[in-house]
């Protein structure tokens, strides 16, 4: 592990994440919202801390809000976003500000996502709106369906399951 990464995990306070990687969460709105759907009220917003070292990967989950992705520090990093029909994929940049829409990076409600360090490791923020509830998370693996069409795609999408 890149020393710097070995760091920011001590220093941030970083735990293990299910979907890969660590993790902290730095803010969990006290305003509550209704998303506008079955589910009951959140958060308004919450963020974390997220990092991701060289060979490591966040496995293809969905998340019910939108969630946006921000550059701390560290190697660009790929977010893989697929609809939820998963007819496609998406491969976008979520690096230092050298290009337009490169520094910040949308994740829409209910789309699959993925993500994978560039080099030896990451440091991103994720901020979800409506809050992030693990009621409203999903890995696709459990989705046998979902996989078969992840994998139809290509073996590259389907290792990151």
């Amino acid at each position: 592990m890149h020393p710097r990464a070995r760091q920011l995990i001590d220093d941030l306070r970083l735990q293990p994440h299910p979907e890969g990687g660590y993790f902290r969460e730095i803010h969990r709105s006290s305003a509550r919202v209704h998303p506008g759907d079955e589910r009951p009220d959140r958060a308004a917003v919450t963020s974390i801390y997220f990092l991701l070292v060289g060979g490591q990967h966040s496995r293809w989950h969905r998340v019910r809000s939108d969630e946006l992705w921000h550059f701390y520090e560290g190697d660009a990093l790929d977010l893989l976003l697929a609809p939820p029909s998963i007819t496609q994929v998406d491969v976008l940049v979520v690096s230092p500000s050298t290009g337009p829409g490169q520094s910040i990076q949308v994740a829409p409600a209910d789309w699959w996502q993925a993500a994978r360090s560039r080099g030896a490791y990451s440091l991103v923020g994720c901020t979800v709106a409506p809050g992030f509830e693990y009621a409203d998370f999903a890995f696709l693996r459990d989705d046998p369906d979902r996989v078969a069409l992840l994998a139809a795609l290509g073996p590259e999408y389907v290792a990151l399951a």
